[in-house]
């Protein structure tokens, strides 16, 4: 072997304190009612979903072959790209084998040494370490606080470019930000707004196209970034903003230069799954509608969820050991649910992370809600 028996016993001692911390991850095979998963809307099963791709890779095979800037671009790309622009209302998109790249890929692209990014606090794992990779300055301030914010802004009295980034709707919390506030903000300090819409595109807007959308702060925003693997259904992700900024990343942003194309079977069912969000709008109403009757349920039986109104419903627990052991009852009784734990969510925050979907319905929540009352209620019994 080419390493050290010390090292192996180092690694194997991490693996033991992880073990003892209930924080060790283990692959999981989906299985029962699923409560978990970012398949918002049911896209990646849908039968005009799967035939577009299907017939993509009869036609096309089932690799890209290179980087988009090799032999990695299609066709597709460019269709896709020009549609998915039009929908967001921006002048250009560019589209990354995934989220985390295209967050890795803007922060890393756009933030040079001398300029200064504000941060909200609970912002995804994929910004906080492209803020880490870049040169820029950073400053975290208080989730969701316009206030602190503004308070931050203008009292920097850097020379570079300001930027602000923040999810929209957030990803653990399933709570909303200010971005009405956050635009307004941006427009009186010449800040540059980068907002993640991954759990907002395709159910938000009057279109679905995201929060975006449904506040109205378009012009405000210099670039979004909407992963196309939770509401629609596919995978891969778009940046969608200025031409002059989407070029500039085509030359520039390492994640794009030197990561393999997609698929461009990818792209085909991504333009059936657009096809879907404008055909079918009542996808969209009754995720909404089911997530407020997921909260009413949950607050009826007691339970302590998170603010917000979205699909994701955090049910706020505390500690690993707890919530670990809540989430195995359910599975057992049939339900598809994960406890989420650092380095996902602060110490002390740990939590189940509802996700709710179409394919649920009244019933089920309501059996759910029994289910997840007597679990907790018969842990906290154990634990005591």
């Amino acid at each position: 072997m080419s390493h050290t028996v010390e090292f192996e016993t180092r690694v194997c001692e991490h693996l033991a304190e992880l073990d003892r911390a209930e924080m060790r991850r283990r692959l999981q095979i989906p299985c029962g009612l699923s409560l978990s998963s970012n398949d918002y809307l049911g896209l990646a099963t849908h039968m005009r979903v799967k035939e577009a791709m299907a017939e993509a890779v009869r036609r096309d095979g089932c690799g890209s072959t290179g980087s988009r800037l090799l032999t990695g671009h299609h066709p597709a790309f460019t269709r896709l790209e020009q549609r998915f622009a039009r929908w967001k209302e921006t002048e250009n998109a560019l589209y990354f084998s995934s989220g985390y790249l295209a967050n890795l890929g803007v922060l890393t692209t756009f933030l040079e040494e001398g300029d200064v990014i504000f941060s909200d606090e609970l912002n995804h794992a994929s910004l906080i370490d492209g803020l880490r990779l870049a040169k820029a300055r950073r400053v975290v301030f208080r989730h969701g606080d316009a206030s602190d914010l503004a308070r931050l802004i203008e009292g920097d009295n850097s020379n570079g470019q300001k930027f602000l980034v923040t999810e929209s709707v957030f990803s653990m919390d399933g709570d909303e930000a200010p971005l009405t506030e956050y635009a307004a903000l941006c427009r009186a300090t010449n800040t540059a707004l980068i907002v993640d819409e991954a759990h907002a595109v395709g159910i938000l807007g009057l279109r679905g196209s995201g929060l975006i959308e449904e506040t109205g702060v378009g012009n405000d925003v210099f670039l979004s970034i909407n992963p196309a693997g939770k509401a629609l259904g596919v995978g891969g992700a778009f940046v969608a903003g200025p031409a002059w900024a989407i070029d500039y990343l085509i030359q520039r942003a390492r994640t794009f230069i030197f990561s393999t194309a997609a698929p461009p079977a990818m792209a085909e069912a991504l333009e059936a799954s657009l096809d879907v969000i404008r055909d079918e709008p009542e996808r969209r109403s009754r995720l909404l509608n089911l997530s407020v009757t997921a909260r009413e349920r949950l607050l009826e039986k007691g339970i302590e969820i998170g603010v917000g109104c979205s699909q994701i419903i955090p049910i706020m627990i505390g500690d690993s050991e707890h919530a670990v052991s809540v989430a195995r009852a359910l599975q057992v009784q049939g339900y598809d649910v994960r406890a989420i734990r650092p380095p996902s969510v602060a110490p002390g925050t740990c939590r189940l992370r509802l996700s709710i979907n179409v394919n649920l319905g009244d019933r089920i929540l309501e059996e759910f809600s029994i289910a997840l009352a007597e679990a907790l209620e018969r842990d906290a019994g154990v634990i005591a």
